[in-house]
């Protein structure tokens, strides 16, 4: 899993031919077009499928896989994750990165004090907020801003952060 990347949830059937309607978690959702497969992972499976045919109703993605032409085929996929391989993955620009890549890292202050690990990413309208998992406490909330995260290194596993007067109170 550590090599995919998710690109979409499945969240419901549409017709009776075997489509679903899919809530985009990329950027792009136009990049469905240039994707030939996915993988389509629940808790019990993983399946590799190949993309058939792309449309788009609102802010869903209505995907056709090869293979599957029923509903009753592809029903019990509801809330299924929908992944790419990284080399699939949306190019990212300087200072970009993956959530999968932010998950997981450890996050250390200005004065090298060990605050926890990103446990979360929230999406918000104006920048993402890291999710820090604190061992005893509740967890810190840290806007994804120049002013607080101070560097990302994905190799080492670390952020370097500053926290602004009260983001510790919250």
């Amino acid at each position: 899993m550590d090599d995919l990347l998710r690109v979409g949830v499945i969240t419901t059937t549409h017709g009776i031919r075997g489509e679903v309607k899919v809530f985009p978690t990329t950027a792009t959702p136009d990049r469905f077009e240039s994707i030939d497969k996915v993988f389509l992972v629940t808790k019990r499976e993983e399946l590799e499928l190949e993309i058939e045919k792309v449309r788009y109703f609102k802010n869903l993605v209505i995907l056709k896989f090869k293979g599957i032409d029923n509903i009753n085929d592809i029903e019990k996929y509801k809330g299924a994750e929908l992944y790419v391989d990284r080399e699939h993955g949306d190019t990212l620009s300087e200072g970009e990165y993956y959530i999968a890549d932010i998950i997981g890292l450890k996050v250390i202050d200005e004065s090298e004090n060990l605050l926890g690990e990103v446990a979360d990413v929230m999406e918000t309208g104006a920048n993402d907020v890291y999710v820090v998992r604190r061992e005893g406490q509740k967890d810190l909330l840290i806007p994804a801003i120049k002013d607080c995260i101070l560097s990302i290194d994905i190799e080492s596993k670390k952020m370097i952060v500053r926290l602004l007067d009260g983001l510790s109170d919250l």
